[in-house]
């Protein structure tokens, strides 16, 4: 996925984004609510990390003007705000998850895949794509039962593509979920984990719907 992380305390914000990071998702850290306004403007976002406290103005403030707008990228507020009247106001606002400051990183790690697979049409963490079993919340591919060695940026890749099976994935898209702003996107990595997918997978697991980009699970 690619993750936009607002999150003005630089400890915290370096903590979150590189366990995020190590899940396999791209993470975007912005500090200010203008960065992230500009951030927005540049990619497509799958999941939206959100303090309330910022330098420039108010988290809540930023989530109602996102709602206004129709943009309905899941948000996940975190901030040390705990009473029940601020949880309620961020809910209300349109938040989809709310986690309290201090927090275990492995539990960001659960909600944020949790929300990703409601939004992403598949409530159930364990799907059934042809000879695959892939578990979601455990980040586990098994083909025809046996346990596929997969990692975090060929999951990235796989996860993209199995939210919407049968559904074509362009390459721009994928090299999204692999790559944050500033890295250095290489011109053939999309290609490269893809093989290496179809290798560990199946040949015919991962189909190319030449000029447009990839599909799963569909001719």
């Amino acid at each position: 996925m690619r993750v936009l992380l607002i999150e003005d305390d630089v400890g915290l914000g370096e903590a979150v984004r590189d366990h995020v990071a190590g899940d396999g998702h791209a993470v975007d850290w912005m500090r200010r609510l203008d960065d992230a306004d500009d951030a927005r403007a540049g990619v497509r976002f799958d999941l939206i990390l959100l303090d309330l406290g910022l330098p420039d103005g108010r988290g809540l403030d930023f989530l109602k003007r996102l709602r206004r707008s129709g943009d309905t990228t899941p948000v996940i507020i975190v901030t040390a705000m705990d009473q029940l009247s601020w949880r309620l106001d961020g809910l209300n606002a349109g938040a989809d998850d709310y986690l309290i400051k201090p927090f275990d990183l492995s539990e960001l790690s659960a909600r944020l895949l949790a929300v990703a697979r409601r939004y992403g049409g598949n409530p159930n963490p364990l799907l059934n794509i042809g000879p695959l079993e892939i578990d979601v919340a455990h980040r586990t591919v098994r083909r025809d039962g046996e346990p596929a060695d997969i990692t975090s940026r060929e999951w990235a890749v796989l996860e993209r593509l199995v939210r919407h099976p049968g559904t074509i994935v362009s390459k721009g898209e994928l090299e999204d979920c692999l790559y944050a702003f500033g890295a250095e996107v290489e011109s053939n990595a999309v290609e490269v984990y893809v093989s290496r997918l179809r290798r560990k997978l199946g040949a015919d697991v991962i189909t190319t719907a030449r000029g447009l980009g990839y599909r799963m699970g569909g001719k």
